[in-house]
């Protein structure tokens, strides 16, 4: 299962070399051009009858992660978040560090010797750090740098025949998603990107979109679900099981309401769940994306996620499955549809 073997790979902002290896031999066979540009950006073209719209549709490869920023003298690895992590689900972590793939584990002031106000508040990142089990800086200095990535080491796993569980499906699962549309015919230009650095300043789409210069554009994505115990209804952003949700707004995009409203129609006539998403923050590709060259139409199609940013995470397969037929649905509406109209 290709999403397995996607959310497994390592690859932090500017290292997603690794899964672009993955996606590379796949999308190879389904498209008419295939290039990667200075940023390593993955773009895919499928060529279209012409007058259809152009679609960008985006999905970063890059995922949250820790960078050793010091060694300490006993051997000790000092870090920092890569990306939008909360400390409090970092200690006693385990993680692989660096190109190696070192086995780390995250440690911290043992409970017993904290003072009570330190057991009162979550322990900072500054008081964190990678024990690798070396006894000094020349032996831990053997098996990495300093600026290498530790990544976390959950595997896929199914959960009760209806949930995936994995510690990278921001954004890998809207990478699977892209690549299983790309294996459906929908009469219609298409470049695919695979875009890097998302998780640090949506910066690959940026110059994916420069280049590829569509007519409106849409990224697939996860996003947070609280769905969970002592979270109110209103709070929960969005519901796992729910369907795929659409964004009308975030922290780096106000998503363009045509396009917004013409997915909301898609999915009732074709008796697609879905949602909307009932937060504002965080931000995508599509940020990027809409503000390209004289501005792209950009709309924004994700996948709740329990946890994420964190060591792992769960999705809903039956999500995933509602959300490519509701972008495939969009892609088939656009057959000889007019720009203007859109």
């Amino acid at each position: 299962m290709l999403l397995a073997q996607l959310t497994d790979a390592c690859g932090g902002p500017g290292h997603e070399e690794q899964v672009r290896n993955l996606l590379r031999p796949e999308v190879t066979p389904l498209a008419d051009e295939i290039r990667t540009d200075a940023m390593g950006n993955l773009i895919a073209v499928r060529k279209g009858p012409k007058g259809n719209p152009h679609v960008m549709l985006a999905a970063h490869m890059d995922e949250v992660c820790l960078m050793v920023t010091s060694i300490e003298k006993n051997g000790m690895l000092r870090f920092r978040p890569v990306g939008g992590i909360d400390p409090r689900v970092l200690v006693a972590k385990s993680v692989a560090v660096g190109s190696k793939q070192i086995a780390g584990v995250i440690g911290a002031k043992p409970i017993h010797q904290q003072q009570a106000s330190e057991r009162e508040r979550p322990m900072p990142v500054d008081q964190l750090y990678i024990d690798l089990g070396c006894t000094s800086r020349d032996d831990a200095g053997r098996l990495v740098n300093i600026g290498d990535y530790a990544y976390f080491t959950t595997k896929y796993e199914q959960l009760n025949g209806q949930l995936s569980k994995g510690k990278a499906f921001d954004d890998r699962a809207g990478c699977s998603m892209l690549l299983d549309l790309l294996r459906r015919d929908h009469n219609v230009a298409i470049s695919a990107a695979f875009t890097v650095q998302e998780e640090v300043g949506l910066r690959g789409a940026a110059t994916a979109a420069y280049d590829i210069q569509p007519d409106l554009a849409v990224a697939l994505e996860a996003t947070a679900a609280a769905d969970t115990p002592g979270a109110p209804d209103h709070k929960h952003a969005t519901t796992l099981g729910g369907g795929p949700c659409l964004t009308f707004m975030d922290r780096s995009v106000i998503p363009n309401p045509k396009l917004v409203r013409r997915l909301q129609t898609l999915a009732q006539q074709h008796g697609i769940p879905f949602q909307m998403r009932r937060n504002t923050a965080g931000g995508t590709d599509a940020g990027s994306i809409s503000l390209s060259r004289t501005g792209v139409p950009s709309a924004v199609l994700a996948l709740p996620c329990r946890y994420i940013h964190s060591p792992v995470s769960l999705l809903s397969r039956a999500d995933y499955h509602h959300a490519v037929e509701l972008m495939s649905a969009f892609l088939h509406s656009l057959a000889e549809s007019e720009v203007d109209s859109l």
